[in-house]
């Protein structure tokens, strides 16, 4: 009968090896115990931010392009009233489903001007105007568009007891409030003022300054006259009540924004880019220009002095009405 030989007891060399690979796959299983872990955490994590609708992938400074004003201001300015408007695009949305501009500025299709007040009262949630500040109307359409409740009822008119408009409603010209006082002191119209008194736009009188740089280039035989009078900007000078009946909506207060209506201005300027826009204007209300003046002076396009001539000029024309 064969008799099998028994298995020799393993060498304390080879035990010794044999536990120091069992203790290195252990060692293996926990750091893959332990980031799986991690990972199920950052996962659960993911899924909260998710179900709570917030995003932390914005920067926490961000820049805005509102009707081509630009605005930079904090990540939790815009977010400071819940359910807004901007509350709902900068905390529910992702950056990527937001309209940019071509330099990546967030873009908004509103009135540029009006958005600093909007931008005011998201910091301290304060409602400051200045003096003579016209445009409440149109800042409480910003507010109910930017679904801004409480500022749109800070911005709306008060009733009095006999369901008259008590507000003091700041208008653009000072004549124009004695008209309103006169309209609600006689029960007349604003019409009915007029057709008494046909003196009252001839009280308005005085002086506004039209002014633009230009340039047009002459060619070397002085017979092309290529990219002839290319105006950058037509600026507007004189007291502000009077450019702001004249020009209305057309004019860019941007450069020098909450003047009263008494003082003057030389900041402002036109929306639009035609001389013969503005005296037709002037014109329709009463202004004849009185006087004009224009500097200028020639370059070459560059060191060549055979290449075209650029030349550049300032004019002002300056219109009255008596």
């Amino acid at each position: 009968m064969h008799m099998s030989r028994p298995v020799p007891p393993p060498s304390a060399a080879h035990s010794g090896y044999i536990n120091k690979a069992l203790n290195a796959h252990s060692h293996c299983l926990d750091i893959s115990c332990l980031c799986f872990h991690r990972a199920e955490m950052a996962l659960q994590g993911a899924a909260r931010g998710l179900s709570n609708g917030s995003n932390s992938t914005f920067s926490e400074i961000i820049e805005l392009n509102v009707g081509g004003q630009v605005y930079v201001t904090r990540h939790k300015t815009l977010i400071a009233v819940p359910d807004s408007l901007l509350w709902t695009m900068f905390s529910q949305k992702a950056p990527q489903d937001l309209p940019r501009d071509s330099k990546g500025r967030y873009f908004l299709d509103r009135d540029g001007f009006l958005f600093r007040y909007i931008l005011d009262y998201l910091r301290d949630l304060t409602l400051v105007l200045p003096d003579y500040f016209p445009e409440k109307c149109r800042l409480q359409r910003e507010a109910d568009f930017f679904q801004l409740r409480e500022l749109s009822k800070l911005l709306a008119p008060k009733m009095s007891k006999d369901n008259s408009i008590s507000e003091d409603i700041c208008p653009s010209d000072p004549e124009e409030a004695a008209l309103q006082c006169a309209v609600g002191g006689s029960g007349a119209s604003p019409a009915a003022i007029h057709a008494r008194s046909p003196s009252s736009e001839s009280r308005k009188s005085g002086y506004i300054t039209i002014g633009y740089r230009g340039s047009y280039t002459i060619g070397r035989d002085i017979q092309s006259d290529a990219k002839f009078r290319r105006v950058a900007r037509i600026t507007v000078c004189g007291k502000t009540s009077l450019a702001k009946e004249v020009f209305g909506d057309t004019l860019n207060e941007s450069r020098d924004p909450d003047r009263p209506p008494e003082r003057y201005t030389s900041r402002y300027y036109l929306k639009f880019n035609f001389l013969e826009q503005a005296f037709d204007r002037l014109t329709e209300v009463g202004f004849h220009m009185v006087a004009c003046s224009s500097t200028g002076t020639c370059a070459y396009a560059s060191n060549d002095p055979t290449e075209d001539k650029i030349w550049t000029s300032y004019t002002e024309y300056v219109f009255c009405r008596d």
